[in-house]
């Protein structure tokens, strides 16, 4: 499998019940999923979590990131610190959708106390049917990743 179907999921230790029902829901898709998240209820670091995400698609190893924590907040920021990840977190379809075809976000982040079961697999959904639009967006994606360099 290549990593065109690759999406790595990871999360703290908050999360891990909607990080796996979500793992279910995108390999029924036909996904292949790499779960690299928190095993225990036993706390654990966002940060840790969304840095080891972050470097497996900034490598290439997988095409998508999802990665979960209490507001979703704190997992994006450690991401996007990763050179190559554009990540956001999203509590709305439109969002999700948005940040793939304007932003070309190849991680998305979803709080597990913002939005419920059924709202994020709607939101995973959305996220990985968009398409990134090019164009005038292209341009702008690219001021973002001067920013790093």
């Amino acid at each position: 499998m290549t990593a065109d179907h690759r999406i790595v999921l990871s999360s703290d230790h908050t999360a891990i019940a909607l990080r796996q029902t979500i793992a279910a829901h995108i390999a029924a898709q036909g996904w292949t999923v790499v779960d690299i998240g928190a095993t225990t209820a036993e706390s654990t670091h966002y940060p840790a979590h969304g840095e080891a995400a972050a470097r497996r698609v900034a490598s290439g190893d997988c095409r998508f990131g999802v990665i979960l924590c209490g507001t979703g907040q704190g997992i994006m920021m450690a991401a996007n610190k990763v050179r190559g990840i554009r990540c956001g977190v999203c509590a709305d379809t439109f969002s999700a959708r948005m940040i793939r075809q304007h932003n070309d976000a190849n991680m998305l982040s979803i709080g597990v106390r913002v939005v419920g079961e059924g709202l994020a697999l709607d939101i995973v959904d959305a996220f990985l049917a968009a398409q990134f639009e090019g164009g005038r967006h292209a341009t702008r994606v690219e001021m973002i990743a001067a920013l790093e360099r």
